[in-house]
């Protein structure tokens, strides 16, 4: 069987994509207005368990989403302040969010959940399928039953582009990440752009590590989202800082992972194909694929006239 005609592998493509497209367009998002945002690990992780945590504490998996943005915008939010106001350096900062947030997510949940870790009677966001696609032949099997938070990416990328290059708060959130200096000549708040694009990013992210404990499954693991941060910084870079070359760079690291799975069955391993989205990050972050251009003042602190 040829299984790349099989429509279950990009199902699972797409699927696989979501955790890394929407960081990695929130990462866009911050650093087109000039802070590099290292945090998305932390910020996903710290989205994937309050947003299993307040799942099961209200009995709904939207109240455990709503929550995963709160908790994700509020992180952001520090982030943001370190970076911008105080000027801290953006990579060691968003490290250290990373950190703390790998050490408090695990110490919650043996303290909140004990031994035996979330309960199976957690909640998770529901599966749809749109209808009239789900009778398209082919097309129909890879959109059938997916996540809602599948088509709520789809939808955010389209979106995302929109904003960014077409319209005139998108233009400033670019001019800001390019030349604070001459964005603030003309009257632009440089310091509230960016932190806009650093909450918007902190927001995608949670939602991407929501969609890991309350999309795909109902419960939380240690770490559960293994790298998947850094993988999305990769992406963002690989797509150069563009929300739909980010998606494609997405569905390239998904990719890679469900033919990994897929092909366990076929004297493949799993082990070695896994191992590839993590060797396309550091090619992506050491620049040896392809020349991607940052924005001129991306990772610049910047101190607004007087």
């Amino acid at each position: 069987m040829n299984i790349f005609a099989d429509p279950q592998i990009w199902a699972s493509t797409l699927s696989m994509a979501v955790p890394l497209a929407l960081p990695a367009i929130g990462g866009t998002f911050s650093e087109r207005t000039g802070v590099v945002n290292v945090a998305m690990e932390g910020i996903m992780l710290m989205g994937a368990f309050f947003g299993v945590a307040f799942a099961y504490w209200t009995g709904s998996a939207w109240i455990g989403l709503l929550m995963a943005l709160v908790i994700g915008g509020l992180t952001s939010a520090a982030f943001a302040w370190g970076a911008i106001r105080v000027s801290a350096d953006q990579v060691v900062l968003g490290m250290a969010i990373n950190i703390f947030a790998g050490g408090i997510t695990a110490f919650l949940l043996d303290t909140v959940f004990g031994f035996n870790g979330t309960p199976v009677s957690t909640p998770k966001l529901p599966n749809v399928s749109i209808p009239g696609i789900d009778k398209i032949p082919y097309i129909g099997e890879i959109f059938t039953n997916q996540s809602i938070l599948v088509y709520v990416m789809i939808l955010i990328v389209i979106l995302s582009h929109w904003f960014l290059f077409h319209t005139r708060l998108g233009l400033r959130m670019r001019s800001v990440g390019e030349n604070p200096l001459a964005a603030d000549t003309v009257g632009i708040n440089v310091w509230r752009l960016r932190y806009s694009g650093v909450i918007i990013g902190g927001l995608l992210s949670a939602l991407g590590g929501a969609y890991l404990s309350i999309g795909v499954l109902n419960s939380f693991s240690v770490n559960m989202t293994n790298g998947r941060g850094y993988i999305a910084l990769a992406a963002m870079i690989f797509g150069k800082w563009t929300p739909f070359g980010a998606f494609g760079a997405a569905l390239l690291f998904g990719f890679s992972t469900a033919l990994g799975i897929v092909l366990q069955g076929h004297g493949v391993s799993s082990n070695l194909l896994q191992m590839i989205p993590y060797g396309l990050t550091i090619l992506a972050l050491t620049g040896l694929v392809g020349r991607s251009t940052p924005p001129a003042a991306d990772g610049l602190p910047y101190e607004p006239k007087r």
